[in-house]
């Protein structure tokens, strides 16, 4: 599982943290390359077994405490910098990750598990839980996002419309966020717009950029 140098991101991401405060870029581009490497662990996987066995090494790792993980991998030695104490919400995109591997189909209650597991991050990071809007709208464009991006790998047409539903569903929760949040303003509006439009890329089309633009100034 060791990996020295963490890997490129997409458009979107990117885009992303560059929107994002400076408080909340670094732990948000760590859990991104989370996410990529857990991707990358499930598209590989062709025995369910063994993709089991790879993600759990990623879920008992995060479970242990920070000074007891091995050492040497950018991405978990980020999470040990960045996620001390908020490890619960990657071990949560683990768990989703893991139902692609596990899972028979992937209907509508597994894709709404894997959406809010997946997007789970995107609150992990508001410093005040009792900031319950706040934290609603979060986890709301957190798991549009999760959906609308893996609606995009599947290749069953069932399983595609259990994402776009799932996250459709998710997208009545979310709203304004100013501020550091921009960025994943600009996500969860790149989502929606994704969905609208039956599942296409992020960043396909002209109107991405003007989306991406509108979400980050003015946070929805």
């Amino acid at each position: 599982m060791n990996a020295a140098v963490a890997e490129p991101l997409p458009p979107e991401i990117t885009l992303a943290l560059a929107w994002s405060g400076v408080a909340v870029r670094a732990p948000l581009a760590v859990a991104f390359q989370l996410d990529r490497r857990l991707a990358r662990i499930v598209q590989r996987t062709t025995e369910p077994m063994l993709g089991q066995m790879r993600l759990a090494w990623w879920r008992e790792a995060l479970d242990k405490p920070w000074d007891e993980r091995p050492t040497g991998d950018a991405v978990l030695d980020g999470i040990g910098r960045h996620w001390q104490g908020r490890e619960q919400a990657l071990i949560q995109m683990v768990d989703a990750w893991e139902l692609f591997v596990t899972a028979q189909d992937l209907g509508p209650a597994e894709a709404a598990r894997f959406g809010a597991g997946r997007g789970a991050f995107f609150a992990a990071l508001v410093p005040d839980p009792d900031e319950t809007p706040l934290v609603r709208r979060l986890l709301a464009a957190g798991h549009c996002w999760a959906a609308a991006d893996a609606s995009q790998a599947v290749s069953r047409p069932e399983e595609r419309g259990a994402l776009i539903a799932s996250g459709a569903a998710a997208r009545r929760g979310t709203g304004r966020m100013s501020g550091e949040w921009r960025g994943l303003a600009v996500l969860g509006a790149l989502g929606a717009r994704s969905l609208d439009a039956g599942g296409i890329p992020l960043m396909d089309g002209r109107g991405a950029s003007l989306t991406a633009y509108r979400a980050a100034i003015f946070g929805a």
